[in-house]
């Protein structure tokens, strides 16, 4: 069975870093996409970073190009999301979710099979 635990938010002042992570089981994991997601209050669910586990390519979405960088570590079936220089727009619920696919069209879609239970990142002073 696939399990995804999302760790690591909380709240953080703007301009401020935090450093998200995903610890994938129960998958073959080198044919594996994982990604982090977004839902803010009354909006809907977002691709922000996705990373192929095998060969580590990487999708962005341009309202984190820059500012974010999404690493694997595949001796923990670990992946991380460095989020810097974080605005009042960052706020939500982060999702970590999976599937055996391209990271681009799974980002951009919305479209993992796997997903975690979300955790709380809030950027206010």
């Amino acid at each position: 069975q696939v399990h995804l635990a999302e760790s690591g938010g909380g709240l953080v002042q703007p301009g401020g870093s935090l450093t998200l992570s995903c610890v994938v089981s129960g998958v073959k994991v080198d044919a594996y996409v994982v990604g982090w997601f977004r839902e803010a209050p009354g909006k809907e669910r977002e691709g922000v970073s996705c990373i192929k586990i095998n060969d580590g390519r990487t999708y962005y979405s341009d309202s984190v190009k820059g500012r974010f960088t999404i690493s694997r570590d595949n001796t923990k079936n670990t992946v991380f999301l460095q989020m810097n220089s974080l605005e009042p727009d960052d706020t939500g619920v982060y999702y970590c979710g999976g599937d055996e696919q391209s990271p681009k069209p799974m980002c951009a879609l919305v479209a993992a099979e796997d997903w975690g239970q979300g955790i709380q990142v809030t950027v206010s002073s």
